[in-house]
């Protein structure tokens, strides 16, 4: 992979996660990359403000999000 493939990439990655809000692994689905990827290109590589804050929100939501999951697999729906 070329530096201007992966610069690419990289700038994929973020367009994606901050234009649509996004959680990390809608992102990796998303992108056909991992979720260490997307963690490590949003906070070391390519980090921006807007990015930041999105990732602490969803770490906010995190709990939340989790408990609805196990409520929608007891429930059925």
């Amino acid at each position: 992979m070329t530096k201007q493939e992966r610069e690419d990439r990289y700038k994929r990655i973020v367009e994606h996660f901050n234009n649509n809000n996004s959680t990390v692994r809608r992102t990796a689905k998303a992108c056909d990359v991992s979720k260490s990827t997307v963690h490590l290109v949003l906070t070391k590589r390519k980090p921006n403000p807007t990015s930041t804050e999105i990732l602490e929100r969803n770490k906010k939501e995190r709990h939340l999000r989790g408990g609805q999951a196990t409520k929608r697999k007891y429930k059925g729906g």
